[in-house]
């Protein structure tokens, strides 16, 4: 019975050795668990950050964006109207030379002188 018994210490010692090495593992596995847990709430902390600075980020983007279209739009305004000013200058400017060459004309010419001087003494007389 001493070898059984031997035996039964043996398988004994055996089984908590392999109890021990079972708990050490799992220790080890919780440890890292643990580890992984922290990791991910880190993350899910530095992404909910992130998620709002991408927002603050993307609005603030929209109303510059909207921004850059009203001064592009007034821009675009701008240049067409002083087109128009440029082209009405043009017009007048040209309508002026041609008015004031006509008048010049019509002054180097006798007859011109004749009627200038009806026209001014038939304004004296209706008045």
């Amino acid at each position: 019975m001493s070898q059984q018994g031997a035996a039964l210490q043996n398988y004994n010692n055996e089984l908590v050795k392999c109890i021990e090495e079972l708990c050490d593992k799992r220790n080890a596995l919780h440890r890292q668990i643990i580890e992984e847990e922290e990791e991910k709430d880190k993350l899910q902390n530095d992404l909910r950050l992130l998620t709002d600075r991408l927002a603050k980020l993307n609005e603030n983007l929209s109303k510059k964006i909207a921004a850059r279209n009203e001064f592009d739009k007034t821009i675009a305004e701008t240049e067409a109207a002083y087109s128009k000013i440029i082209e009405t200058s043009q017009v007048l400017l040209n309508t002026v030379k041609r008015e004031s060459n006509d008048l010049r004309e019509k002054v180097k010419s006798p007859d011109a002188i004749g009627q200038a001087k009806k026209v001014h003494s038939s304004h004296k007389i209706g008045k």
